[in-house]
């Protein structure tokens, strides 16, 4: 029965227990700074995206805020990306900028340059293969950047887009007009059964795997810690300056290998300097999936860069060993000097490296979790198959499936039955996807002891 603990609860779904029932911080924000004249940017880094790309500037179009800038970032795209940004652009009065390389040199160069080049208050990146569902959803990350000083990033809820999402939106006044100059563009679903096999497969897979993460496992990391490991980098507002700052330091130090996933890397260094990366849950926007012959690829992208930013923040994944200092330094400080703060902000907490070498941060218990269940899930598999222990191994997946089964029903506020036969259906990929992370855990491994390869670049 021992072998069933790290399966049956796991840490992580320990940490959001205990962060829903404990509460969020009853601390009211008095910000010094109001959102309501911060000034906006939007990012569109794209590549290839003729079938999306309209969907994406349409729904820029729906927001209740519109931005001081549009500007289109093409990495080096062959299809007709620009072309239809342009059209849509110009039939509907949008004033865009569009940048045109002529080969692709990735997203983290795009946001290096547009957080130096454009001196406004946040910068929006939404990728090419994204549309914003929420009208207001500009709107609402703006307003809770602004909480407060320590806020560096915040996104809303991301779900896949599906067919009849598309569909949906293709029934807007803008798409309608583009369509009657542009009736062959590819923008509507493709017919054919693979395709709808494939995607329907990832959709499924990842409708899932977000509702589980995004309205358990992050709320309850919110609640507790006033934030998530990193954005989900698709929709996500960043604090510009911060952004800068962030690249002024690692630049000369990485150049532009930020790892496999530089949304998984940007969210630990805000976190490694003291800031917080928040999500919302009532705005919505929905990213174009892979087709289930690329999901493998992209699982390994995240996996990999998640393995690879631990290895550079390591200060900030010991956080649990450093808590009891921590604790003692905190109570050092009088009740009676916290509550003298003109400007008050919930989750508050010193910025700065130094400080989190010497006291770690409490969110780096997420991360040492969230690196222990990596290694440990996939290892203890395993080992259960190699001595044979099958009756073992068979318990453990019927506790841990039931445990993630409730987990998700109870998520699925309204769609609770849809979830729980959609998250019996895909227990099997679940695992599959786990026992993928053990090669993952493998290539990382010999990056660091054999071919001493620590320049991670997607």
């Amino acid at each position: 029965m021992a072998n069933l603990t790290p399966f049956l609860l796991s840490p992580n779904t320990v940490l959001s227990i205990l962060g829903l029932l404990h509460g969020e911080d009853k601390v009211i924000p008095t910000p010094a700074e109001d959102w309501r004249t911060a000034t906006v940017t939007v990012v569109i880094p794209c590549l290839n995206e003729e079938a999306n790309i309209v969907l994406c500037l349409e729904s820029i179009a729906r927001q209740s805020r519109k931005p001081e800038r549009i500007v289109l970032v093409d990495d080096g795209s062959t299809d007709k990306t620009i072309e239809y940004a342009q059209e849509f652009c110009l039939v509907n009065g949008i004033d865009v900028e569009i940048i045109h390389r002529k080969a692709p040199i990735g997203k983290t160069p795009t946001l290096k340059r547009q957080a130096r080049e454009y001196l406004t208050d946040v910068e929006f990146i939404l990728d090419g293969d994204t549309m914003l569902e929420s009208e207001n959803y500009i709107d609402r990350v703006v307003e809770e950047l602004y909480k407060g000083r320590g806020i560096a990033s915040a996104c809303g809820t991301i779900l896949p887009l599906r067919d009849r999402d598309r569909d949906n939106q293709l029934k807007e006044p803008k798409l309608q007009e583009f369509l009657e100059r542009y009736p062959n563009a590819p923008i509507r679903p493709k017919l054919n059964l693979e395709h709808h096999l494939q995607q329907g497969l990832t959709n499924l897979y990842r409708e899932v795997l977000y509702m589980l993460l995004q309205r358990f496992i992050y709320r309850g990391q919110m609640v507790f810690f006033g934030s998530i490991l990193n954005p989900v980098g698709c929709a996500v507002a960043y604090r510009r300056n911060y952004l800068e700052n962030l690249f002024a330091k690692y630049e000369p130090i990485l150049g532009d290998d930020l790892t496999n996933s530089e949304d998984i890397f940007i969210g630990f260094a805000m976190l490694d300097q003291g800031f917080r990366n928040i999500q919302l849950t009532d705005v919505i926007a929905r990213s174009q999936e892979p087709e289930a012959s690329r999901l493998p690829k992209q699982v390994y992208m995240w996996s990999s860069s998640f393995l690879q930013t631990c290895y550079y923040f390591d200060e900030l994944m010991r956080s649990p060993f450093k808590a009891f200092k921590r604790y003692r330094k905190e109570k050092s400080v009088p009740p009676e000097i916290q509550e003298k703060r003109k400007i008050k902000e919930q989750y508050r907490q010193p910025f700065g490296e130094d400080y989190t070498q010497k006291y770690g941060r409490p969110i780096g218990w997420v991360m040492f979790m969230s690196a222990f269940e990596k290694i440990s899930f996939p290892t203890v598999f395993l080992i259960l198959m190699l001595l044979g222990m099958w009756e073992a191994l068979g318990i453990t997946l019927i506790a841990e499936s039931v445990v993630a089964l409730i987990a998700l029903t109870a998520s699925a506020k309204g769609y609770r039955w849809e979830f729980l036969l959609k998250g019996i259906v895909l227990t099997p990929v679940r695992y599959m996807v786990i026992i993928f992370d053990f090669f993952t855990m493998l290539r990382f491994a010999a990056d660091i002891w054999i071919f001493k390869n620590t320049r991670w670049r997607k």
